[in-house]
Formats: C-alpha cells, sequence, structure tokens
C-alpha cells in the first residue's frame, strides 16, 4: 500500500501544479475572483478524481501532458460543485478540508461566480487542443463531462438531495440520487483515460462497471464518516445529515451493514478488471483505500 500511497500523492503534486499553471494569478481588477477559484481549488484535498484520470489514462499509454490536463478539468468541476454545495442556501457549511469554505473566506457573491468560473473553465481546458490532438476526442470529453455534470447528473443530484429534506426515501431512491450527485463526476474521471486513448468499448465496458460499485462504496464510506469521523480529521462539520433527519446508505442499512456492503463493493469493483491485469493495480487499490479512509 505504500507505493500506492506514494502514486497517490505523486499524483496529486503533479495535479495541484497544473491548477496552478492553468489559474494562473494577474494584476487586475477581477484578481479578487482568481483569487477565490486558486482557494477552492489548491487548498488540500485527497485529489482522488484526477487519480482515477492519471490511472485509467495510464492502461492505455495516454500521454502524461495530456492526462493532467483532463485530471485538472475534473478537479475543477468537482472544486466548483463543493464551492455551491457549502452556499447557505444549500449545505451551508462553514468549514471544508480544515478551511474555512470559500464564502467565508471571502463572500458569497464571490463564491458563486468562483465556482462558475471553474465550472466554465474545465471546458476551456479540455476543448484546447494541447489536451488532444484528435478534435473527435476533445469533443467526447466535453459531451462526457457535460453530461455528467448537468442536469442528468451530479446537478440532478444535488437537487435531489435538497428534495431528500422533506422527503423519505427508500434504499432505491438514496441510491440513484447518490449515483447522480457523487457517482457519474466519478465515472467520467475514470472512464476519460479511455476516451484519450481511444479505448475499444471492451475496456470502458470494464471501466464502467469498476467505477459504478467505487462510487457506491465511495458514498457509503462518506456516509459513516458523517456518522463515525472526528471533525477534525474529515476536515468538515459531521453529523449533518443525521441532524437534518436525511435518509442515507447507514441510516437504512445500519453502521454493520453499510460497511459490509462498503467493503462488498469494493472487492467487487477489483473484479471488472480484470481485462488490464497487473497494470491496473493501482486501481485495485485505490478500491480499498477508498473503503479504509478515515476522511
Amino acid at each position: 500500500m505504500s507505493q500506492f500511497t506514494d502514486a497517490l500523492a505523486e499524483d496529486a503534486r503533479a495535479v495541484t501544479e497544473t491548477l496552478d499553471r492553468l489559474l494562473s494569478t494577474e494584476d487586475s481588477a477581477e484578481a479578487r475572483l482568481t483569487e477565490a477559484m486558486r482557494y477552492a481549488t489548491l487548498n488540500g484535498g485527497k485529489r482522488v478524481r484526477p487519480f482515477l484520470v492519471m490511472s485509467s489514462a495510464r492502461l492505455f499509454s495516454v500521454a502524461e501532458s495530456c492526462a493532467l490536463r483532463v485530471a485538472a478539468a475534473v478537479e475543477m468541476v468537482h472544486c466548483y460543485s463543493l464551492v455551491h454545495d457549502d452556499l447557505p442556501a444549500m449545505d451551508d457549511d462553514e468549514l471544508r478540508r480544515g478551511q474555512p469554505t470559500c464564502h467565508v473566506r471571502f463572500d458569497e457573491a464571490t463564491a458563486i461566480l468562483a465556482g462558475d468560473a471553474l465550472l466554465t473553465k474545465a471546458f476551456q481546458v479540455l476543448a484546447d487542443p494541447d489536451t488532444h490532438p484528435d478534435p473527435a476526442v476533445r469533443s467526447d470529453l466535453v459531451a462526457e463531462l457535460a453530461h455528467a455534470a448537468g442536469d442528468e447528473g451530479m446537478v440532478a443530484g444535488q437537487m435531489l438531495d435538497l428534495m431528500a429534506e422533506d422527503a423519505t426515501l427508500g434504499m432505491s431512491e438514496v441510491t440513484r440520487l447518490q449515483r447522480l450527485k457523487t457517482g457519474m463526476l466519478i465515472g467520467f474521471a475514470c472512464e476519460s483515460g479511455a476516451i484519450l486513448g481511444k479505448a475499444p468499448e471492451a475496456a470502458r465496458h470494464a471501466l464502467r462497471a469498476y467505477v459504478h460499485d467505487l462510487g457506491l462504496a465511495f458514498q457509503i464510506v462518506d456516509d459513516l464518516l458523517d456518522v463515525e469521523g472526528d471533525e477534525k480529521e474529515v476536515g468538515k462539520k459531521t453529523g449533518k445529515d443525521q441532524a437534518a433527519g436525511k435518509a442515507t446508505f447507514v441510516s437504512l442499512l445500519g453502521r454493520d451493514r453499510a460497511r459490509a456492503q462498503a467493503d462488498m463493493l469494493a472487492g467487487q469493483a477489483a473484479q471488472h478488471l480484470e481485462l488490464f491485469a497487473e497494470k491496473a493495480n493501482h486501481l485495485r487499490e485505490l478500491a480499498q483505500f477508498v473503503v479504509k479512509r478515515r476522511a
């Protein structure tokens, strides 16, 4: 596992450097906007989604410079979603990654604009020829990310999450909510390496199956951390879902069954990678990392 954690840290460093370069500061009237964008993206984080991009891209011998740009774009979208989720009109959180949330550090209007700008910037990065010389590949990346992040993916999941405060959800509804809110972007991150590498359908199908189970395991552990996690270690306020009376995997299954389900999904996810043999070892180890994490 030490080799895996070293690889995770190295990819996180490389992606952070790429983000730093793409979000360069300028001495201009709108510099406060860039400062807020940088605060939201460069202020820590595990970079799991970028790691999925990098690891899947390596399966198909994609140039690292191309994969890093896609990884940075995915992290921009993820961080935009966190900025907006934390707003008073949404989850009203004051702590993220152990630091004040973007709207607390700056102000609500600046946080909204920073999130808008990060989302837009992600598509600018994907559409640039530096990301891939083939315009068809760039078009596929843009289309797939739009699907994952928009009204058929992450944004729809957030809407369902808001509605869940006034509704009683069963397991199928909670699973769908979390697949949209969390799983769709994770899915794009993993499949983007195959898009960059123009991989055959069998390879893309295997990655989709892997990341479907990984995404569910990830969210179950998130629900467990909201109940069991230490606020300082997790880096954000815990116990909010329970206090709000929201249905979660933990409230529906109980802690022990939820933990067992996450472990089962992690093992199942790894089985989908047989096609790639030892080349996918980091993806297999990521599945174990996801269910064992404490933050």
